[in-house]
């Protein structure tokens, strides 16, 4: 592997990141169990909370599970082969894989938020960060009662911590542009909180409200 070129790694990580991230788990778990097209209910996108509201817990933890462990089987793969050339080549395939998953070539390149899948490659590439974000998200959650302003505050607060913890440059812009992304992707999450019309746990959306809001 040492007469394998910089540039050629970083294109595999790109390509292989970005193909894993790209399987729609959501959407081949819910036509599996027959239970149709995911797409055409609720949200209308392929991720585990939208898989949820086909009132199958398991199938939508088996979705969290699978879109959390493409990034993370991404991010293990390139580093386990290539870290000791360049340290921050897994977290660019889990990013890549991040990014398939919320624009898949498959499906017109329209995912999901990418919540699920931002996790899955934090604790593979930098577990201390997954840890962080974890914890993070799980506070968040249980005190603003609202999965969007967890994972936004999570997410704002990653690349912080890679800075705390000395991380290279790199993996701190990687970050950032990911942190960058999640925000965009829950852009109309960020209008309904503004607008004080964000849902909590439990509180049922209206169809106007799935009509517009991507799952993760």
């Amino acid at each position: 592997m040492e007469s394998i070129p910089d540039t050629a790694i970083w294109a595999g990580a790109a390509v292989i990141g970005y193909l894993l991230g790209s399987i729609p788990f959501g959407l081949v778990i819910t036509q599996m169990a027959g239970l149709g097209d995911i797409r055409a209910i609720g949200s209308g996108n392929i991720g585990a909370t939208n898989v949820l509201r086909t009132g199958r817990k398991d199938l939508a933890a088996a979705t969290f599970l699978l879109d959390s462990g493409k990034a993370g089987l991404a991010a293990l793969l390139f580093a386990f082969l290539f870290a000791d050339r360049i340290p921050a080549i897994g977290l660019f395939a889990g990013a890549m894989a991040f990014i398939g998953h919320c624009f898949p070539v498959w499906l017109q390149f329209k995912g999901g938020k990418g919540v699920a899948t931002y996790a899955g490659l934090l604790f593979a590439a930098v577990w201390q960060i997954g840890l962080f974000a974890a914890v993070c998200w799980l506070t968040v959650a249980f005190l603003a009662r609202r999965s969007s302003v967890a994972a936004l505050t999570t997410a704002l607060f990653v690349p912080v911590v890679a800075w705390g913890l000395n991380l290279s440059l790199i993996h701190v812009m990687i970050l950032v542009v990911l942190t960058a992304l999640v925000f965009w992707r829950h852009a109309t999450n960020i209008k309904r909180i503004l607008d004080g019309t964000e849902p909590k746990f439990g509180q049922a959306k209206s169809k106007t409200t799935d009509a517009e809001a991507p799952a993760p």
